[in-house]
């Protein structure tokens, strides 16, 4: 299937709630940390013409390819870097493109590579156990689930995937190893947790706690929050969409605490921590779906989008 073919079947998530969120304008300079197919990307384009620059990041080369086709209409205004959103500062100082009028991370993992099934993301077709975002990342999810001990693999599981019976699968998954493929896992965990049901398949938050381990997804998240505050400049808007609780519980404490002045414990009678408040809450309460945007796009149910403002 040729790249055009699929542009039309991306669906972007809270797309309207993100530009508002970003007060996208003209002239000014906005950052995507995750480009993916392009579609928050190319309505933030839309809305900075005349004179508006995009610097889109993605760590996956497949994705990018893909953003090339469907913002090429915007080439002089975009610049498009392969590369981990843990390195937001150094991209932008390299592309002159400091400070920001905004920056937004649409986190998670894309329709496109849930489909492609040697990516190895998903457990509802067969396919190598990969999960990386970059074929340059050292360790496969193979790797990982192989090499730990069964205690660090339950261990995993649980802190990354909140699973209830993470030890019933740690255990079985020891049993049957080497584990290669994504269906294989699949089979290993369904038999794991035995006749329990669930509205969600079995397998859905061990191989979740795999792909965040494998992408060091949560490091990352910390890493590049903390160099996007120093990117921004004054009243620029912080935007981010999260999809599992890890993730909003992250972005929720970074944007509580960088808006909060004294870090000191309750009850230190006088502030030694010399913590200053770097942004503004835009709105305390979370942003989700709309129903209709739920029911045109399921994706889009466990979104949660927060936004924050430079001080």
């Amino acid at each position: 299937m040729s790249l055009v073919m699929t542009l039309p079947t991306h669906k972007p998530v809270l797309l309207q709630e993100a530009i508002e969120a970003l007060q996208a304008q003209p002239r000014k300079r906005y950052v995507d940390c995750t480009l993916g197919c392009g579609g928050h990307a190319q309505a933030i384009l839309e809305r900075i013409q005349p004179g508006g620059k995009l610097l889109g990041i993605d760590t996956d080369p497949e994705a990018m390819r893909v953003a090339r086709v469907r913002l090429s209409n915007y080439a002089e205004s975009t610049t498009m870097v392969n590369d981990n959103f843990v390195n937001l500062e150094t991209i932008c100082k390299e592309n002159n493109f400091l400070p920001v009028q905004g920056i937004l991370f649409d986190l998670g993992i894309s329709s496109a590579q849930i489909e492609e099934a040697w990516r190895g993301f998903s457990f509802q077709q067969d396919g190598p156990l990969d999960m990386r975002f970059s074929p340059t990342q050292e360790l496969t999810a193979a790797d990982i689930i192989n090499i730990l001990t069964e205690d660090k693999l339950a261990e995993l599981i649980r802190n990354y995937g909140e699973e209830r019976y993470s030890r019933q699968i740690a255990k079985h998954i020891a049993r049957h190893r080497p584990v290669a493929t994504t269906l294989g896992l699949a089979n290993i965990i369904e038999r794991a947790v035995g006749g329990r049901r669930s509205r969600i398949h079995p397998a859905t938050r061990t191989f979740m706690a795999l792909r965040i381990a494998t992408n060091r997804e949560l490091e990352s998240l910390i890493t590049a929050l903390k160099q996007a505050v120093t990117c921004l400049d004054h009243k620029g808007r912080l935007v981010v969409i999260s999809y599992h609780s890890l993730e909003d519980r992250l972005v929720k404490n970074f944007m509580k605490q960088e808006s909060t002045g004294c870090l000191c414990p309750p009850g230190t009678p006088k502030c030694t921590c010399g913590h200053e408040p770097t942004l503004k809450l835009i709105s305390k309460k979370v942003i989700t779906p709309s129903p209709k945007e739920i029911e045109s796009n399921t994706r889009s149910r466990s979104a949660k989008l927060r936004v924050a403002e430079r001080l």
